[in-house]
């Protein structure tokens, strides 16, 4: 049961109820049915998210960034959610497991697993190696900083998500 208030698209009104009911009318999930609480912040979040997926990296990867941070965080909505928007992307059930342990067969994509992982892990505070290695696979600086941009959608989503207990409405995923 969240703790915090959250707005009914059906029965309330108000910037909102706006919001889920105009550009979130297809995505009218818990959590931003909770962050439409408070609107403002609702749109800056979705403006936020859109840019932070500037292209750099591909949808995969960039779900691979948001499958470690979630898992990182102890995210459960976030793990679910992310879970299934990999899979849209083509990554099977064993991938997301596998990028969720740090692993992956790909070359590239281990190079933004141990990347995203140590940018995780010291706070931003990446050696020179793992950085090197990153740009080496084939990334550039503005991978790397969406790297970071993805990081803190679901510092912002995790911390939410904690604090409201969003009631997941996503397909649980395994716990590792």
């Amino acid at each position: 049961m969240p703790r915090l208030t959250t707005i009914d698209p059906t029965t309330d009104t108000g910037a909102g109820a706006d919001l889920l009911n105009g550009p979130l009318k297809a995505k009218q999930i818990n959590i931003f049915k909770g962050l439409a609480a408070h609107a403002p912040v609702l749109q800056s979040f979705m403006a936020w998210t859109q840019g932070a997926k500037a292209g750099a990296l591909t949808e995969i990867e960039g779900e691979v960034v948001q499958l470690l941070a979630a898992e990182k965080m102890n995210c459960d909505y976030c793990l679910a959610a992310h879970s299934m928007i990999a899979k849209g992307t083509g990554l099977s059930e064993n991938d997301c497991l596998n990028i969720r342990k740090r692993h992956s067969d790909d070359p590239k994509t281990q190079a933004l697993i141990n990347f995203t992982a140590e940018s995780l892990d010291t706070n931003g505070n990446v050696s020179d190696e793992t950085l090197t290695a990153f740009m080496d696979a084939g990334f550039n600086t503005e991978a790397a900083i969406e790297v970071v941009a993805g990081i803190s959608v679901m510092t912002f989503t995790s911390f939410y998500n904690h604090i409201n207990d969003t009631v997941v409405d996503f397909p649980e995923v395994v716990t590792i």
